[in-house]
C-alpha cells in the first residue's frame, strides 16, 4: 500500500522539473498550462525505483510488464495536442504508470483512464489513493473506450495502434479531439489528431514520428 508520507517531493526534485520544464519549451512546447503542469507533477511518484538518477531525463523508461513510462516531451506534445481547458472530460487509453494521468489531472479536467493489465493499474490507483485524487480508473479492453461516460471533450492513447478505432471516434463530442499513434509496427507509428466535425465528419492531422509500446485488445495489435 502506497502511503502518503511515501511520496516525496525534494527541492532537489523541484530543481530537476523546472530545467525539464525549460527543456520541454525550447524543444518546441508552447502552452502554459502544460508547461505548467509538466513543472507540478513529480515523475519520481511513478517512476521505477531502478532508474532513480534518470528520473527527469527527457526519455522513456521501462516499467513493468513490458510497458513504459513515456518519455516527458511526449506527454507534453499529447497533452498539449489535445487542447483541453478546465472542466473537459478525458478518456486517456492506457494508464500505464499513471503519469500522464496526473499530468491530465493537475490541468483541472476529469480523467478517466483505462488500462489493459490489471497489475499496473492497481499500482498507478494506489498511487492516486495516497494523493486523495480524483480519477476514474477502469480494467479492461481501452480498445473499446468507456461507450457509457461519452462523450469526451478529447482522448489521448498512449499506445500505437494498427489503425484508429472507430470506436474512439464515436465517443468524442463535437469539436473533440483524439490523439493517438498509427502505424502498421510500433517502431513506425506517426502521431495522429482527430477532431471531429460533426457526427459524420472529422478532420485529421499526420504529425510527428514516434515510438509507443503497442496497443491491446480487440482493435489493437492480436
Amino acid at each position: 500500500m502506497v502511503k502518503k508520507t511515501d511520496l516525496v517531493d525534494t527541492l532537489i526534485h523541484q530543481g530537476q522539473r523546472k530545467r525539464l520544464v525549460d527543456e520541454l519549451r525550447k524543444k518546441g512546447i508552447q502552452s502554459p498550462a502544460v508547461l505548467q503542469a509538466m513543472g507540478t507533477v513529480p515523475r519520481q511518484w511513478f517512476f521505477p525505483k531502478d532508474f532513480e538518477h534518470f528520473i527527469y531525463r527527457d526519455a522513456a523508461f521501462p516499467i513493468d510488464h513490458g510497458q513504459t513510462i513515456s518519455q516527458p516531451y511526449t506527454v507534453a506534445y499529447q497533452t498539449e495536442l489535445l487542447a483541453i481547458k478546465s472542466g473537459d472530460k478525458v478518456l486517456e487509453i492506457g494508464t500505464g504508470s499513471g503519469y500522464q494521468a496526473a499530468i491530465l489531472l493537475a490541468m483541472g479536467v476529469q480523467v478517466y483512464s483505462v488500462e489493459y493489465i490489471l497489475p499496473l493499474l492497481q499500482k498507478a490507483s494506489g498511487i492516486f489513493k495516497a494523493l486523495g485524487a480524483e480519477i476514474q480508473l477502469f480494467h479492461g479492453d481501452g480498445t473499446l473506450g468507456l461507450p457509457s461516460f461519452a462523450p469526451f471533450d478529447a482522448i489521448v492513447v498512449t499506445a500505437g495502434a494498427p489503425a484508429v478505432p472507430e470506436t474512439y471516434v464515436k465517443q468524442l463530442a463535437i469539436g473533440g479531439k483524439l490523439v493517438i499513434p498509427v502505424g502498421d509496427n510500433t517502431e513506425d507509428l506517426k502521431m495522429m489528431r482527430i477532431t471531429k466535425i460533426s457526427e459524420t465528419q472529422t478532420k485529421s492531422e499526420v504529425l510527428q514520428d514516434c515510438k509507443f509500446v503497442p496497443l491491446k485488445g480487440s482493435h489493437g495489435w492480436k
